[in-house]
């Protein structure tokens, strides 16, 4: 598992090299501490958890598991930030294009997550990856809750 949270960072800025981001390996590291034994990486993405296309120095990497989206950010002096979505938190997604560069906004109950500076072509692939995520997720909570009733 080590590393392999890096290399899917490094192979999506590969493949959509206008997104801005740096410093992956780092980051990278913050969300393999954080990750579960019984958690599968389905998909990762970089970006910039921000709604300014001019700041460009707040870059996470995003991961969509199997029970959870994770977002993770080692910062230059010390400490890190990390924040996990679970599918019951989870409202909305909405994707919005730009000139050069697209933005991903993730609606949860508590807070409304800003990713920008992303390449524009990566948009479709990060918006189905995530959306697939939640609507499966989002019907085992449907079933647990009526097995339940």
């Amino acid at each position: 598992m080590e590393n392999m949270i890096y290399a899917k960072a490094r192979e999506f800025k590969e493949k959509y090299p206008m997104t801005i981001c740096w410093r992956l390996k780092a980051h990278s590291k913050i969300i393999e501490k954080h990750l579960n034994t019984d958690e599968d990486v389905k998909y990762v993405f970089a970006a910039q958890k921000n709604a300014n296309p001019l700041d460009i120095i707040t870059t996470y990497v995003v991961v969509i598991t199997n029970k959870r989206i994770l977002l993770g950010q080692k910062r230059v002096l010390f400490g890190y930030l990390f924040t996990a979505i679970t599918p019951d938190m989870f409202n909305d997604l909405k994707v919005q294009t730009g000139i050069v560069w697209g933005k991903v906004f993730i609606d949860t109950i508590k807070e409304h997550i800003s990713l920008s500076n992303i390449d524009k072509s990566a948009l479709s692939e990060i918006e189905t990856n995530v959306t697939t995520y939640v609507m499966e997720e989002k019907k085992k909570y449907a079933l647990q809750n009526n097995n339940q009733s």
